[in-house]
């Protein structure tokens, strides 16, 4: 065990040095900087992680499991602050975030530097969605379990509605809110913009009965942009835009709930990026019908 504990100790160490080297390297090589806060944010993930499993068990014992992404969130945040510079700024006036309970929470997905956003956006009694399947896989699954995540039975690959079905009892049953991200997939853009949305997220919120609340974050490639080998620290702005009623729609409303936030937040996030860039940006030229995925329980085709 000594020597494990030697070599786990003598390897953080070379990690910690090259990180460390990385960042004075940026000094005079911007792109050491990319490095360095790559290097730097696998770390803020692991201790992260680390502390999620805890934490997750503790208040479990307590009868808290259902706040235990938020506090695993709130440790992630301050961690990557410290580690790397970057944070996102939410813009809501109304604390729609903490009043609205439950909910359906939606935003656009760029990169896997959306961990952090969710660290610094997550309200109480939220959690992510995951498949059903997941709940067994040893770590991530157990973690996930264990911190109250919404799971989602896609066993059904042909109706929507009835992969959502046990996650909206819950939903109501448990006061639980989610955040999912309708696109599906990160987009890597570097422009503001928005795949074509999947119709998961509005199913779920109308079977629940609960507000869909859209969340609009700026294009931040100036802060990450992977193809481009950038990574700088900075503050990213995003807004939490008025909650959506879902009471008296049913299942015949899902396509035009899901095209008119689609809209909505898109213009959003065009006019938070043009604000955080000081110039106007134009809003991106779409071809009718792309926005809106015709999706089944498990599998999804564009529709044109």
């Amino acid at each position: 065990m000594s020597t494990l504990l030697h070599y786990i100790g003598v390897l953080t160490t070379a990690y910690v040095a090259v990180a460390l080297a990385f960042f004075v390297l940026s000094l005079r090589i911007p792109i050491a900087g990319f490095f360095a806060r790559l290097l730097t944010s696998y770390v803020a993930l692991l201790i992260g992680s680390i502390y999620g499993v805890i934490v997750s068990i503790l208040l479990r014992a307590v009868g808290y499991a259902r706040i235990a992404q938020w506090a695993t969130a709130r440790c992630f945040k301050y961690v990557m602050w410290i580690a790397t510079g970057v944070t996102f700024t939410i813009e809501d006036p109304n604390d729609w975030l903490n009043t609205t309970r439950p909910a359906v929470f939606i935003g656009n997905h760029q990169t896997e530097l959306d961990v952090l956003m969710l660290g610094c956006i997550f309200p109480k009694y939220c959690s992510v969605t995951a498949k059903k399947s997941l709940k067994s896989t040893p770590f991530l699954g157990w973690f996930m379990s264990l911190s109250g995540s919404v799971f989602i039975d896609r066993s059904n690959k042909n109706d929507a509605r009835a992969a959502m079905a046990g996650a909206a009892k819950e939903i109501t049953r448990e006061k639980q809110s989610v955040y999912m991200f309708p696109e599906g997939t990160r987009s890597y853009s570097k422009e503001p913009m928005l795949l074509p949305f999947k119709k998961g997220a509005f199913h779920l919120a109308i079977q629940a009965g609960v507000p869909i609340v859209p969340v609009a974050v700026a294009n931040y490639s100036e802060v990450l942009y992977l193809k481009g080998w950038n990574f700088k620290s900075g503050s990213i702005p995003c807004k939490v835009l008025k909650p959506i009623e879902t009471k008296h729609l049913t299942t015949a409303d899902v396509d035009d709930l899901a095209r008119d936030t689609r809209d909505l937040m898109l213009r959003e996030i065009v006019a938070l990026t043009s604000k955080a860039r000081g110039r106007p940006i134009a809003m991106p030229t779409e071809h009718s019908g792309e926005g809106v995925v015709k999706a089944s329980g498990a599998e999804a085709t564009i529709t044109k």
